[in-house]
């Protein structure tokens, strides 16, 4: 329902404009303060690159910020993430992530980030102390925040915006009437735009999703995922339909498709039951970094990477870099 509130098909959106209107006038308030010098930003001693997006739901964030840290890694910069670790609960903040860290602490985007590009990455709701926590453990040559463009506590020198290049920006209104945290115009401030799948617009640098091939949770085997038969299809991300949507492309044998909440709690027993013995449960590697610790043999999940334009890519990493060597 709310998918269809918020992509302009249906008009109670009107009965939830007042609240929007609030949330829009809370939002300018918030930002105008730091503006004014009300409430104090921080400015890390490296540059902060921000990836965030303008609107709710899952955007395609997490595959541009592994995207940057690994291209950055290449280039033979010392890269740090940060990150609020939204439906982790750890018992103390700031929290450095560690080969035994578990999504319960920390949340599943983080774990991903950190296991996907073996880069220090660190969570708290106050994005600085995180920032703070990485830097007293090593020297960096950046920090890269996943989500965090309203968090305007943290001074940044680049700000990326992911825009879901279907979906875009649905009616246009603020939540709860939308799926907007900013209107659109915010674009206008930000350094780059990437459209993630659908039709970049002028100024927007095309981004799409490659799927490498399917895994095995216990045994780390690969094969293509169209070799998979019998296949139940499972996502707890923003967007579930994007990741179905991808296995229909790769030509998967899908006989069903259960989408979870984002950030969805797994246990052992609900997803067992999801599946026969001869059938395969594949799942997204945001998923899988959940799921793990109580595998079984017929689970697999499938990597996806961010793919841009080579010039439009090149071009910018040079425009982070110069931030770099100043």
């Amino acid at each position: 329902m709310i998918e269809r509130i918020w992509s302009g098909g249906s008009l109670l959106y009107l009965a939830l404009l007042p609240l929007s209107w609030l949330y829009g006038l809370l939002s300018w308030l918030i930002r105008l303060s730091y503006r004014c010098g009300l409430r104090k930003s921080w400015r890390a001693p490296v540059p902060v690159v921000v990836v965030g997006n303008l609107t709710a739901g899952g955007n395609g964030k997490t595959p541009m910020v592994i995207w940057l840290v690994e291209h950055l890694q290449q280039r033979g910069y010392r890269v740090g993430v940060v990150s609020r670790g939204y439906g982790g609960k750890s018992a103390v903040y700031p929290l450095v992530l560690n080969q035994s860290t578990s999504t319960r602490e920390a949340g599943d985007e983080p774990v991903l980030i950190y296991q996907r590009t073996g880069a220090p990455v660190a969570i708290a709701p106050k994005r600085a102390e995180a920032v703070q926590a990485l830097l007293q453990q090593q020297p960096l040559d950046a920090i890269i925040t996943d989500d965090g463009l309203q968090h305007y506590a943290l001074q940044r020198d680049f700000e990326l915006v992911v825009i879901d290049g279907v979906r875009r920006f649905g009616n246009g209104w603020w939540l709860p009437a939308g799926p907007m945290r900013e209107r659109a115009a915010r674009l206008g401030s930000v350094d780059a735009r990437v459209a993630n799948g659908g039709v970049a617009q002028a100024g927007e640098i095309a981004m799409r999703l490659q799927a490498r091939d399917a895994v095995n949770l216990l045994s780390g085997e690969r094969r293509p995922a169209a070799e998979l038969t019998r296949v139940v299809a499972m996502a707890g991300i923003g967007h579930p339909p994007r990741f179905f949507a991808t296995l229909e492309k790769l030509n998967v044998e899908v006989v069903q498709e259960v989408a979870f909440a984002d950030h969805q709690e797994y246990q052992q027993p609900q997803l067992a039951a999801l599946v026969t013995a001869e059938q395969t449960l594949l799942m997204t590697e945001k998923d899988a970094v959940k799921c793990r610790a109580f595998a079984q043999p017929n689970w697999w999940y499938l990597p996806v990477d961010a793919v841009l334009p080579s010039a439009q890519a090149e071009q910018l990493l040079q425009d982070i870099e110069s931030l770099l060597t100043k």
